[in-house]
């Protein structure tokens, strides 16, 4: 697999030199030279495979020769060794259920993918390597755990102070070992910043071999794919031919999975990218002008993104044709008064308790099948996180029906440890160096 920047075609690197470099010195992000597609046979009879399966098929066809056949099955089912569900709410409406890995989001998927091919690749003796990740709630916690005790490794995980849920928090912080934790004083595009500074500081790039964990790095992308792809198995397994998929939409990595699975063959007939009041790309669909802003923070804080990262990859994989991507994707926008009033009524509806990401969705499928009456696809919006990490949206009643995770009653026992900075990157280069 070889794969060049979105700010320079002509660059060629291996997969393995991308996971561990993460973003290209130019600062642009790396994709993939060819798209290749998916056998036919296999799509046409994708129902009969399990997810590991699917996820090899997917892996193998990107990676090609990167890492071989047996050990990548191997580090697949590793990885992927939870279920994704889609569950069945009324006739052609399904909720794709990402919360069943250890992290309870769906970044289980791509952090502990990554970590596994990271520890693959890593030799013996080599240089110890430093992962910096910005988080805005749920990427932290998956890396976390998708890293934790991986050896010679160290994880800094950075997330904005007060604006992460309670039990996120906790998991970012109560992990010891090889992660530690900072809580910075401002927002997730703050963090963000901080990270891609980093990347781009000489001195820090002599003195420590730097890597990221955040969805700029494509060794998060590509195992995003196979629930997109498993999704679909299951719902043809009920007789269901065509798709639109409902996704939340923060940072876009998660689209852009999908819109990379669609690339790759995957039979899709409309995304919709689901947005709170961080509409930086419903705007941009709308008006043709792409004009970020500072992060307002919302119920759903995973999506509280002013300048999404993935979008440079978007526009890439349809060439910076806007009309293009407009065909494919439709993005709506939800403030936390109609998020709230979305988780209600799946509630009431369905008797299920959504978290405001999943509700934001939940929403979005809803204004399109407004919008498409007669469309007879099958509906899935993606719930990208349990229930659980946001108590403070919830009814009494809706609280009392939230199992409680054994993972998330532990972590209530451990001691928390992180520390305090600023959002100036010159006292962040200087933790780091202390360090």
């Amino acid at each position: 697999m070889k794969l060049y920047s979105t700010n320079n075609k002509d660059l060629r690197v291996s997969f393995q030199e991308a996971v561990f470099n993460s973003m290209p010195q130019d600062k642009g992000l790396y994709m993939p030279v060819e798209i290749p597609q998916l056998e036919k046979e296999f799509i046409a009879n994708i129902e009969q495979y399990s997810l590991p399966e699917i996820a090899y098929q997917i892996a193998s066809t990107l990676l090609k020769d990167e890492i071989p056949s047996a050990d990548l099955k191997a580090l697949l089912e590793d990885a992927a060794n939870f279920d994704a569900p889609v569950v069945k709410l009324n006739g052609n409406t399904f909720v794709l259920e990402l919360f069943h890995g250890p992290s309870l989001a769906f970044k289980d998927f791509g952090a502990r993918f990554m970590s596994r091919v990271m520890a693959y690749f890593l030799k013996d003796g080599e240089r110890l390597l430093d992962v910096l990740v910005a988080t805005s709630g749920d990427t932290g916690g998956a890396v976390a755990l998708g890293f934790l005790g991986v050896p010679n490794t160290r994880v800094t995980i950075l997330f904005p102070k007060g604006k992460v849920s309670e039990v996120q928090r906790l998991q970012l912080t109560t992990n010891g070992k090889n992660i530690r934790a900072i809580a910075v004083d401002g927002t997730f595009d703050d963090c963000q910043v901080l990270v891609k500074q980093a990347f781009a500081d000489e001195e820090l790039n002599a003195k420590f071999r730097l890597t990221s964990a955040n969805s700029i790095n494509i060794a998060r992308l590509i195992p995003q794919t196979f629930y997109y792809f498993n999704a679909y198995a299951q719902l043809k397994r009920q007789g269901f031919a065509t798709i639109v998929f409902s996704v939340p939409s923060g940072n876009f990595g998660n689209i852009g999975a999908g819109l990379l699975a669609y690339k790759m063959g995957l039979p899709v007939q409309q995304f919709i990218a689901a947005t709170n009041a961080n509409d930086t790309v419903p705007r941009f669909l709308e008006t043709g002008v792409y004009e970020t802003k500072p992060s307002v923070q919302t119920y759903a804080n995973a999506m509280d993104v002013g300048a999404p990262s993935n979008w440079v990859r978007i526009m890439d994989l349809f060439k910076e044709d806007r009309k293009a991507i407009q065909e494919l994707v439709k993005a709506y926008r939800f403030t936390d008064e109609e998020t709230l009033a979305g988780i209600k009524e799946i509630y009431e509806k369905f008797d299920y308790v959504a978290c405001p990401h999943t509700a934001i969705a939940y929403l979005a499928t809803k204004a399109y099948v407004k919008e498409n009456p007669t469309d007879e696809s099958a509906k899935v919006f993606l719930s990208t996180a349990h229930a659980c990490k946001f108590p403070e949206v919830f009814s009494a009643e809706m609280l009392a029906k939230i199992e409680l995770p054994e993972q998330v009653k532990s972590l209530k026992n451990n001691p928390e440890l992180y520390d305090e900075l600023g959002k100036d990157f010159e006292e962040f280069k200087g933790y780091l160096l202390r360090q």
